[in-house]
């Protein structure tokens, strides 16, 4: 037992806080300073590892050069050279608080609002690490390395970061082989890997306030596609779901990419996280209403002239091909080689397709009806989406739960994906079993960009395309 002992004629020890794997961290007495002070030991015992020597003291020297309120500050390093316990001590700072864990264990509930409070203390001092030079990553945010004083008034309490065990700079990365640390559940895809950069510490805290708001640890929820599947369990708007979604999404290019914008998301939930504005384009007879609370997109009948113009070159076409394909049947078999080649493989296929489109119009007048009288309305509220398509005094619905939009797709007309595939223009929310589709209802391109930067500024969910 170490309670009572001194270590380096000036620590005495008070009681034992946690052991793990050769590592003890300690309460102890500075007798020279009469404070509270935290010793972390490392002993050189049987499952003892240099990477184990390597971590420790490259915290130390992580410490000595951070200068941060809610950051443990360095104090001491030392040898220890006890008859039962060899080793090395970091000495820092005591802060009197629980972690998030021990508040957890002991039932305690957090409040939307009140998670926020901590994302945003935590995201300050992330941005401190990372500005660093070279940048600091945690490597380890988790809620047993949160601390949290007690409520004071309207706030939740004050917030610190410890337990830089497992830190590395980015530098330290660059070089040499690299010790896979961290804890699963708060681990991004690609810290498995051995690479760590700044948005994987991002990760962890997406995961552990995923905790805060569900009461259940990141690893026992549900994954679809390497993504935590929390909106079920989680009561909260869908700004701040799909904020945390952004946090802990496992594609590094598709997650928020620094604590910053990160910060500055939580900030302004209706931030256009993907790229410029776009407007109205000139002439477009679409309506749309937003505010805080719900936003509403009215898309009116195509139109008889609008439908006319879509189709008026094919009518057109469509009798002269006809009849210089009936001239040129008769006529077949006196046409030279290269004629017949041409009609076999360009005319052919013009003619199979005019035929397609007359057959269509003299068979589906439901189209032609549809593009004068059909109209249609988006209406997304804070729970859920509503997709109304009213034709002749018949209404069909179609809802999607906004907690459950899982990516807003939008293709233009001439995406090519790498493969050389080409997609059509789409437009289209996603939920999880079930998704609306709005491309068919908007005849311009420019229209379908304008309305995906609003639902997605809106619903801040980043655009993809599939």
């Amino acid at each position: 037992m170490l309670v009572n002992k001194i270590l380096d004629d000036r620590y005495q020890i008070q009681q034992e806080l946690s052991k793990k794997n050769g590592r003890k961290t300690l309460l102890a007495h500075d007798l020279h300073t009469s404070e509270l002070v935290v010793i972390k030991l490392l002993s050189l015992s049987s499952d003892f590892e240099w990477d184990d020597l390597k971590l420790f003291e490259r915290e130390a020297e992580t410490l000595k050069k951070l200068n941060h309120p809610s950051i443990p500050r360095y104090l001491n390093y030392f040898d220890v050279n006890l008859q039962n316990l060899k080793g090395f001590a970091l000495v820092q700072t005591y802060i009197p608080a629980k972690t998030l864990e021990q508040y957890l264990q002991a039932g305690r509930t957090f409040t939307e609002e009140e998670v926020k409070e901590i994302a945003l203390s935590i995201l300050e001092i992330l941005i401190y690490l990372h500005e660093q030079n070279p940048p600091v990553i945690h490597r380890d945010i988790k809620p047993s390395n949160i601390l949290l004083t007690d409520r004071s008034g309207n706030s939740v309490g004050n917030v610190y970061l410890v337990d830089f065990g497992s830190v590395q700079t980015i530098s330290d990365s660059k070089g040499g082989t690299m010790t896979i640390v961290g804890t699963y559940g708060y681990m991004p895809p690609e810290q498995f890997g051995g690479r760590t950069v700044a948005s994987s510490d991002l990760y962890g805290l997406g995961a552990t306030l995923i905790y805060l708001v569900t009461g259940t640890h990141p690893a026992d929820l549900p994954q679809k596609d390497f993504r935590i599947q929390f909106r079920q369990k989680a009561n909260l708007t869908p700004s701040f779901t799909n904020w945390l979604q952004q946090m802990t999404e496992p594609r590094l290019e598709e997650r928020l990419d620094s604590a910053k914008l990160a910060l500055q998301s939580l900030n302004e939930p209706r931030l256009n996280l993907i790229c410029k504005c776009v407007k109205k384009p000139f002439g477009s007879k679409i309506k749309l209403t937003k505010n805080i609370h719900s936003i509403e997109i009215f898309i009116p009948p195509s139109g008889f002239f609008d439908l006319i113009k879509a189709g008026a070159s094919m009518f057109f076409l469509t009798p002269i091909i006809w009849g210089l394909t009936w001239f040129l049947t008769f006529q077949f078999f006196s046409l030279g080689l290269v004629t017949i080649l041409f009609l076999l493989f360009f005319w052919l296929p013009l003619m199979f397709l005019s035929l397609w489109v007359l057959i269509f119009w003299v068979c589906f007048p439901y189209s032609l009806i549809d593009s004068l009288l059909g109209k249609r309305q988006l209406r997304i509220e804070s729970e859920l989406i509503y997709f109304t398509h009213e034709l002749l005094g018949f209404e069909f619905e179609s809802f999607l739960a906004t907690k459950n939009i899982t990516k807003l797709i939008y293709n233009p007309g001439e995406f090519i994906n790498k493969d050389r595939e080409q997609y059509p223009d789409t437009l289209e929310i996603w939920g999880e079993n079930q998704k609306i589709k709005i491309s068919s209802s908007i005849k311009s391109n420019v229209e379908k960009e304008w309305i995906a930067h609003e639902l997605s500024e809106w619903l801040n969910v980043p655009i993809r395309q599939n």
